[in-house]
């Protein structure tokens, strides 16, 4: 029988590369790995690289594995659910990672200027109802903006029509140059051993017969940013467990 929900926050109470700020931290209260990632936690001069809404952690620590020369920090409010990823790090003796348990909305409080080179956002919640909250949209680019180099990498990977639709249209309208887009990726030739990292809601998707959907772009600091103008057919399922709308048996 695994653990519950309070036997894992135990252990991630006590894991050395977990921080945990569940609530709204006060705004002059400093966090204090900020700015100092590499140097007092990671203690290397290396990249950081972030996956917002990580989930069990599955891409978090699959990159941290192929690229021992970059540190990797998963960040989440689910806490049971990161568990799996931290502690798979941990049992492994992975340096290069870390996990951030908050809320994404807070998520420039923890970083510094340029202190990130690239984002990678995995099957995020597309938040059809309203676009502040989708993890693609120019309020989330503005926050971004403020921890991110100049002209960083983000990483969109989704199964969500309605995110690839939404987020395609959002940097036409910005003018943000693009690396690769494609709405079929296992099919499209682009899929390398990073973007062949599956979790666990991916493979829920693919074995009901959904495509992947794959954005690689770079954010500029300049320009004041434009969210789009256009109507947008909305999935017909959730893109966070789904199983109650889609009929999709998810595997336990």
């Amino acid at each position: 029988m695994g653990k519950g929900k309070l036997a894992k926050f135990a252990d991630m109470a006590k894991y050395p590369h977990v921080f945990e700020y569940p609530y709204s931290i006060v705004d002059d209260v400093p966090f204090e790995m900020k700015g100092r990632w590499a140097k007092e936690f990671f203690k290397n001069d290396c990249p950081i690289v972030l996956e917002l809404g990580c989930g069990r952690g599955e891409y978090t620590v699959g990159l941290a594995r192929r690229y021992p020369e970059k540190n990797f920090i998963g960040v989440d409010i689910k806490g049971a659910r990161m568990w799996t990823g931290a502690t798979e790090a941990l049992n492994e003796g992975l340096k290069n990672v870390a996990f951030l348990r908050t809320n994404i909305e807070l998520i420039d409080r923890f970083f510094a200027p340029a202190e990130v080179n690239e984002i990678w956002l995995t099957f995020s919640d597309p938040q059809m109802k309203k676009a502040t909250k989708r993890l693609t949209s120019t309020y989330f680019m503005n926050r971004y903006r403020k921890f991110l180099q100049p002209n960083g990498l983000i990483h969109l990977k989704t199964d969500s029509n309605f995110m690839f639709t939404y987020t395609k249209y959002m940097i036409e309208r910005n003018g943000f140059p693009v690396e690769v887009l494609t709405d079929d990726l296992y099919h499209s030739g682009f899929a390398d051993e990073i973007l062949n990292i599956r979790t666990y809601y991916e493979q829920q998707w693919l074995d009901r017969g959904l495509n992947i959907k794959y954005i690689r772009f770079r954010l500029p600091q300049e320009g004041v940013l434009q969210e789009p103008e256009i109507e947008i057919e909305l999935d017909d399922y959730r893109s966070y467990n789904r199983s109650k709308r889609s009929g999709l048996k998810t595997s336990k």
